[in-house]
């Protein structure tokens, strides 16, 4: 780690300013890196006034003074709202890519450099000024030689060396923060600082995205009213992706879409179905669904693009997720907190009464409300967070799919109020349950139980000569754990303090009762070589006795 703080130490010094800038100094100083990146104190002393701007604010504003790797990172973290207060989440969201697009030399010298040819021996039109522009790249207008109109994603000059920069230095103050602030221990920042990472590479290589569209265009090859952009292979790389370009109608572009005329109903009702059907038929699911990357087509198609940012479920986590969805809707106390504690990673010292009287106050909040009014991304977010609280980890493609849900809600709302996503979730979550229980399928869950213990029972024989050879050599450890084990000992060490106290008390008294029964007979003192023995041992007996009673009454175990 010291090694790259001196590799990048420019970089952690412009991080270091930029927080105490807007009031973050504090944090600088408890990470111990003042010390270490040599910095004057009165640039931190001096900058941290009283800022009348909110903690959300003010994270918003370094977020995007420090840059791409640093909004992509808060645009990712948006999505968490399981570890993220209500507060800093609202100015995470309004995190934008603003930032101008680079000049088409650039873009026509990475074209030439990624596909072996110039723009020209691949494109027989190229706009050169940029449609959009993001922090990670940008995108141009284009026809191929062979007559197809597409759009050409072109990844920024250096943007991948940048990036890794910010992820090794955020990885760094994580794990610092970790080291040196006790309260960032529990929000395991290092592994949230990791799963943003890998996300945020992900988008770095183009060809994932592909597969991603790929993957998706197939979930629907059978339904007419979902389209997906075609990719054109030829013309991709991991920094240049070539894709069918889609004009359309945006989602928000209402007025647009009432000249149409569009049914608003219909189309709200293919839009909730199309996410229902990847998320819990399909378990892949096209995790950033905002106005733009949303289109209607002429036909009245919905057009998705941008896979960059996809979230996964297995079958169980959609059984899960199936089972909470109708917990939610019966108000079921007891299934919502076994669906969350199937869902997440649950410790040990988890306080299920006090859990379950939290999930009872959420189920009260919407106790009386109809359910067209109940928001099911809201709701599952609220729930996340009581698991949060009580530190139960929520794996990260369930907090996207919150987010998701939290996203098409405001849209449907906007296009046909009446219309309730967790009623169009029901029946989903009804054919997941009863797909579950299907005689096919429990015979199916039942061979793989059967294939899987099999092999057990055939490596069974081999792993158990491993054992008995370990055994023999002395190589296995046996490491036993007591509950309270402290306090057992505690206890036992108190009860050794008063049996030993005991004994030495009957022993003192018998010493006391010889001596009076040796005085009462002896005609004169009784004398050990000249010596007065028992007055002697009398005293010393007294002294030892004594020693005893300070040392058991100074260790505070009698």
């Amino acid at each position: 780690m010291i090694g790259k703080r001196i590799r990048h130490i420019k970089r952690y010094r412009d991080v270091a300013k930029v927080l105490a800038r807007h009031g973050f100094g504090y944090i600088v100083e408890e990470m111990g890196l003042l010390h270490m990146l040599s910095l004057p104190k009165r640039l931190f002393t001096d900058t941290e006034k009283v800022d009348p701007l909110s903690t959300g604010e003010r994270i918003r504003q370094v977020i995007e003074e420090l840059g791409p790797t640093y909004v992509k990172i808060g645009q990712i973290a948006s999505t968490r709202a399981d570890i993220i207060s209500e507060e800093i989440l609202q100015e995470l969201e309004k995190l934008q890519d603003n930032v101008p697009s680079f000049s088409f030399a650039e873009v026509a010298r990475i074209i030439e450099q990624e596909l072996g040819s110039s723009i020209e021996a691949n494109f027989s039109i190229f706009d050169e000024k940029a449609i959009a522009a993001a922090s990670i790249g940008q995108v141009h207008r284009a026809q191929l030689r062979t007559g197809e109109h597409v759009a050409v994603k072109v990844q920024r000059p250096n943007i991948k060396a940048m990036i890794e920069t910010d992820l090794e230095i955020l990885l760094d103050l994580a794990t610092l923060a970790e080291h040196r602030m006790p309260r960032m221990e529990r929000l395991q920042l290092r592994e949230v600082v990791e799963e943003f990472s890998k996300s945020l590479r992900n988008e770095l290589d183009y060809t994932i995205e592909a597969r991603n569209a790929e993957k998706i265009a197939k979930q629907f090859k059978d339904n007419h009213t979902v389209h997906i952009p075609t990719i054109y292979w030829d013309y991709s790389t991991r920094t240049v992706l070539t894709m069918e370009f889609v004009e359309g109608i945006k989602l928000n572009d209402f007025e647009s879409i009432a000249k149409m005329g569009f049914d608003r109903k219909v189309m709200s009702e293919r839009l909730v179905r199309a996410l229902f059907h990847q998320v819990l038929i399909e378990g892949f699911f096209h995790a950033d669904p905002h106005p733009g990357n949303i289109f209607f087509l002429r036909d009245g198609t919905i057009s998705l693009i941008d896979f960059g940012m996809v979230g996964r479920l297995t079958q169980d986590m959609k059984h899960n997720f199936a089972s909470m969805v109708i917990a939610m809707m019966r108000q079921n106390t007891e299934g919502m907190i076994q669906a969350v504690l199937r869902i997440g990673i649950v410790p040990d010292e988890v306080n299920l009464p006090r859990l379950t009287d939290e999930v009872d106050q959420l189920r009260e909040k919407y106790l009386d409300v109809p359910m067209s009014r109940i928001s099911l991304g809201e709701a599952i977010s609220d729930l996340f967070k009581v698991a949060f609280r009580h530190h139960i980890r929520i794996p990260s493609d369930f907090t996207l799919l919150a987010k998701c849900l939290l996203i098409l809600e405001g849209i449907v709302e906007k296009l046909d109020p009446e219309l309730s996503i967790l009623d169009m979730a029901e029946p989903f979550g009804i054919q997941l349950i009863k797909e579950r229980y299907r005689p096919s399928t429990i015979a199916g869950r039942i061979w793989h139980n059967i294939t899987d213990y099999s092999d057990l029972l055939v490596s069974m024989p081999k792993q158990m000569k491993e054992l008995i050879r370990d055994l023999l050599r002395g190589r296995i450890h046996l490491e036993v754990s007591v509950p309270e084990l402290d306090l057992f000992l505690r206890k036992l060490d108190t009860i050794s303090n008063r049996i030993s106290f005991s004994i030495v008390l009957l022993s003192f008294s018998i010493v006391m009762m010889g001596l009076i029964i040796a005085s009462a007979l002896a005609p004169q003192p009784i004398l050990l070589w000249h010596i007065p023995a028992i007055e002697i041992g009398f005293i010393l007996a007294g002294i030892m006795l004594l020693w005893l009673f300070i040392s058991i009454f100074k260790s505070g175990k009698f």
